[in-house]
Protein backbone atom coordinates (compact mmCIF):
# COMPACT_ATOMS: atom_id res chain seq x y z
CA UNK A 1 0.00 0.00 0.00
CA UNK A 2 2.84 2.41 0.85
CA UNK A 3 4.51 1.68 -2.48
CA UNK A 4 1.33 2.48 -4.43
CA UNK A 5 0.99 5.72 -2.45
CA UNK A 6 4.61 6.57 -3.33
CA UNK A 7 3.85 5.80 -6.99
CA UNK A 8 0.79 8.09 -7.05
CA UNK A 9 2.45 10.91 -5.10
CA UNK A 10 5.50 10.90 -7.38
CA UNK A 11 3.29 10.80 -10.45
CA UNK A 12 1.12 13.64 -9.18
CA UNK A 13 4.17 15.70 -8.23
CA UNK A 14 5.81 15.33 -11.64
CA UNK A 15 2.52 16.07 -13.39
CA UNK A 16 1.91 19.24 -11.32
CA UNK A 17 5.45 20.56 -11.81
CA UNK A 18 5.15 19.87 -15.53
CA UNK A 19 1.80 21.69 -15.73
CA UNK A 20 3.11 24.69 -13.81
CA UNK A 21 6.13 25.07 -16.08
CA UNK A 22 4.07 24.67 -19.25
CA UNK A 23 1.52 27.23 -18.02
CA UNK A 24 4.38 29.68 -17.51
CA UNK A 25 5.37 29.35 -21.17
CA UNK A 26 1.77 29.36 -22.36
CA UNK A 27 1.46 32.79 -20.74
CA UNK A 28 4.39 34.23 -22.66
CA UNK A 29 7.51 33.53 -20.61
CA UNK A 30 10.52 33.76 -22.94
CA UNK A 31 14.30 33.93 -22.48
CA UNK A 32 16.94 33.62 -25.18
CA UNK A 33 20.70 33.44 -24.82
CA UNK A 34 23.43 32.54 -27.28
CA UNK A 35 23.14 28.83 -26.30
CA UNK A 36 19.61 28.19 -25.11
CA UNK A 37 16.12 29.47 -25.72
CA UNK A 38 13.22 29.03 -23.33
CA UNK A 39 10.00 29.67 -25.24
CA UNK A 40 6.71 28.08 -26.24
CA UNK A 41 6.68 25.51 -29.06
CA UNK A 42 3.80 23.12 -29.83
CA UNK A 43 5.08 19.69 -30.90
CA UNK A 44 2.41 17.66 -32.67
CA UNK A 45 4.60 14.55 -32.93
CA UNK A 46 6.70 12.65 -30.44
CA UNK A 47 10.50 12.98 -30.06
CA UNK A 48 11.93 15.06 -32.90
CA UNK A 49 8.33 15.52 -34.18
CA UNK A 50 8.18 11.92 -35.38
CA UNK A 51 4.73 10.50 -36.13
CA UNK A 52 3.14 13.95 -36.43
CA UNK A 53 1.48 12.63 -39.60
CA UNK A 54 -0.81 10.56 -37.33
CA UNK A 55 -2.55 13.80 -36.33
CA UNK A 56 -5.45 13.40 -33.90
CA UNK A 57 -4.96 9.60 -33.78
CA UNK A 58 -1.57 9.91 -32.06
CA UNK A 59 -3.08 10.88 -28.70
CA UNK A 60 -5.36 7.83 -28.74
CA UNK A 61 -2.50 5.51 -29.66
CA UNK A 62 -0.37 6.93 -26.85
CA UNK A 63 -3.25 6.71 -24.37
CA UNK A 64 -3.68 3.04 -25.27
CA UNK A 65 0.05 2.36 -24.89
CA UNK A 66 0.28 4.12 -21.51
CA UNK A 67 -2.81 2.32 -20.19
CA UNK A 68 -1.57 -1.06 -21.45
CA UNK A 69 1.83 -0.50 -19.85
CA UNK A 70 0.18 0.48 -16.56
CA UNK A 71 -2.01 -2.64 -16.55
CA UNK A 72 0.97 -4.86 -17.42
CA UNK A 73 3.16 -3.38 -14.69
CA UNK A 74 0.39 -3.60 -12.09
CA UNK A 75 -0.66 -7.18 -12.94
CA UNK A 76 2.92 -8.38 -12.88
CA UNK A 77 3.64 -6.53 -9.61
CA UNK A 78 6.43 -4.53 -11.23
CA UNK A 79 5.14 -1.14 -10.04
CA UNK A 80 5.98 -2.14 -6.47
CA UNK A 81 9.59 -2.84 -7.41
CA UNK A 82 10.43 0.80 -8.29
CA UNK A 83 7.37 2.88 -7.38
CA UNK A 84 9.11 6.27 -7.44
CA UNK A 85 10.70 5.67 -10.83
CA UNK A 86 7.48 4.37 -12.36
CA UNK A 87 5.58 7.24 -10.73
CA UNK A 88 7.99 9.67 -12.37
CA UNK A 89 7.54 7.94 -15.72
CA UNK A 90 3.74 7.87 -15.57
CA UNK A 91 3.40 11.43 -14.21
CA UNK A 92 5.50 12.72 -17.11
CA UNK A 93 3.70 10.59 -19.70
CA UNK A 94 0.32 11.80 -18.44
CA UNK A 95 1.61 15.38 -18.51
CA UNK A 96 2.47 15.15 -22.19
CA UNK A 97 -0.73 13.22 -22.94
CA UNK A 98 -2.74 15.97 -21.21
CA UNK A 99 -1.20 18.48 -23.61
CA UNK A 100 -2.21 16.40 -26.61
CA UNK A 101 -5.84 16.29 -25.52
CA UNK A 102 -6.14 19.94 -24.43
CA UNK A 103 -3.73 21.75 -26.78
CA UNK A 104 -3.42 19.47 -29.82
CA UNK A 105 0.25 18.73 -29.19
CA UNK A 106 2.92 18.72 -26.49
CA UNK A 107 4.06 22.05 -25.08
CA UNK A 108 7.84 22.17 -25.39
CA UNK A 109 10.01 25.09 -24.30
CA UNK A 110 13.72 24.22 -23.96
CA UNK A 111 15.78 24.59 -27.14
CA UNK A 112 19.55 24.05 -27.06
CA UNK A 113 21.40 25.65 -29.98
CA UNK A 114 24.98 26.07 -28.84
CA UNK A 115 27.39 24.33 -31.16
CA UNK A 116 24.61 22.13 -32.51
CA UNK A 117 20.82 22.26 -32.76
CA UNK A 118 18.98 19.90 -30.47
CA UNK A 119 15.30 19.01 -30.29
CA UNK A 120 12.97 21.23 -28.30
CA UNK A 121 11.87 19.48 -25.11
CA UNK A 122 10.22 19.99 -21.71
CA UNK A 123 10.38 18.89 -18.07
CA UNK A 124 8.21 15.80 -18.69
CA UNK A 125 10.57 14.67 -21.46
CA UNK A 126 13.52 14.94 -19.06
CA UNK A 127 11.62 12.95 -16.40
CA UNK A 128 10.77 10.23 -18.94
CA UNK A 129 14.42 10.00 -20.02
CA UNK A 130 15.64 9.97 -16.41
CA UNK A 131 13.18 7.25 -15.39
CA UNK A 132 14.20 5.06 -18.34
CA UNK A 133 17.89 5.50 -17.50
CA UNK A 134 17.23 4.62 -13.85
CA UNK A 135 15.18 1.56 -14.80
CA UNK A 136 17.96 0.37 -17.12
CA UNK A 137 20.57 0.99 -14.43
CA UNK A 138 18.68 -1.04 -11.82
CA UNK A 139 17.90 -3.78 -14.34
CA UNK A 140 21.55 -4.27 -15.25
CA UNK A 141 22.71 -3.83 -11.65
CA UNK A 142 20.31 -6.56 -10.50
CA UNK A 143 21.45 -8.76 -13.39
CA UNK A 144 25.08 -8.42 -12.30
CA UNK A 145 24.21 -9.24 -8.69
CA UNK A 146 22.25 -12.33 -9.78
CA UNK A 147 25.23 -13.58 -11.80
CA UNK A 148 27.34 -13.30 -8.71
Amino acid sequence: MKKMLAFFLMGAGVFLIDRALKDLFLHGFFIETSCITFGYVLNKGVAFSMFSFLGKYLKWILLTLIAALGVYLYRNKLLAKHPLIFGMLFGAAVGNLYDRFFYGGVIDYVYWHCGFDFAVFNFADVMIDLSVVLLLYFHFKEGRVAQG
